[in-house]
């Protein structure tokens, strides 16, 4: 069986006509023989029904509940062929890359090409992401330095709240995306951020202890620690409209972020940075996840 050059996999939870969006233009830039899939949780906007009507190409996977982000494209991959802990081993041949894309993003003309011709002539690259914009065309930050004690200081203490989305708040400028050259990057927005197959094969899937928020990091950080490197390739562009299925569970997902969070401190934190992480936190949602105190 020939390896297919792409798989997409989207995740999607009552997003119908941000989704309908995405795979028009995701299909107007990939090849016909581009696994699509799209993941979706439970939607009920009709989501599943539209799919099936119009987009007959894209492998529709409706489950019956909402399993949220992380689940969701670990499922992906393992359709796509990679073996997933505790789910059966897909049969297919993986593709050389798998891309991470948000139901609520517009994939702008060239950005496929070009993010697959980095990969090529970046071959230890395991993540990049493409230059992100919000719906009116301004920049929204996509790629990030691995989050420290300074950043969480920068957002809970409000006197520091002025450097937020500064470089202290670990954005880099604006002015290396638009020069539009490629730049090394810690990590970049899970909202489409595209994987090399060996470097999937190496690390493993996204974290199922993650539920959503903090997956993309530490899936980032495994791979620099696994020695795979991450840029952000500007010349490429998506627009992103999000926090689309988020917000429609704003309390919720407040606590979900701050229970991964948790999660990633435990995992790559120093026992002293670890405490001290805990208590620059907002008290009412610390240790609000006590399996973060074991690796699962």
């Amino acid at each position: 069986m020939n390896q297919p050059e792409l798989g997409v996999i989207i995740v999607s939870w009552n997003v119908r006509d941000l989704l309908r969006t995405c795979l028009m233009s995701l299909l107007r830039e990939t090849p016909a023989n581009t696994p699509i899939l799209v993941i979706d949780s439970a939607s009920t906007d009709g989501t599943v029904a539209m799919l099936r009507n119009e987009f007959p190409m894209v492998d529709v996977t409706a489950c019956a509940d909402n399993i949220g982000y992380v689940r969701g494209n670990n499922l992906g991959l393992n359709r796509l062929g990679f073996a997933v802990p505790s789910v059966q081993a897909g049969s297919s041949t993986p593709p050389r890359f798998v891309w991470l894309l948000n139901p609520d993003t517009e994939v702008l003309p060239g950005a496929v090409t070009t993010l697959l011709d980095f990969m090529h002539t970046h071959p230890r690259c395991g993540l990049c992401g493409p230059k992100l914009i919000n719906p009116d065309g301004s920049l929204q930050h996509g790629a990030f330095e691995f989050p420290g004690l300074r950043q969480l200081l920068l957002e809970t203490q409000p006197f520091l709240w002025r450097f937020r989305g500064t470089r202290l708040d670990g954005r880099y400028p604006p002015a290396l995306y638009d020069a539009g050259r490629p730049f090394p990057i810690g990590h970049p927005l899970g909202a489409a951020m595209l994987a090399r197959a060996e470097a999937i094969a190496q690390v493993g899937p996204l974290d199922p202890g993650y539920e959503m928020y903090s997956e993309e990091v530490d899936w980032a950080m495994r791979m620099k620690q696994a020695g795979w490197e991450r840029w952000c390739v500007p010349a490429a562009v998506v627009k992103h409209y999000g926090g689309a299925s988020s917000s429609q569970a704003n309390a919720r997902a407040e606590q979900i972020k701050w229970r991964s969070r948790q999660r990633y401190y435990q995992k790559h934190y120093s026992p002293l940075k670890r405490r001290l992480a805990l208590w620059l936190m907002p008290a009412r949602f610390r240790n609000s996840n006590r399996t973060t105190d074991r690796e699962e």
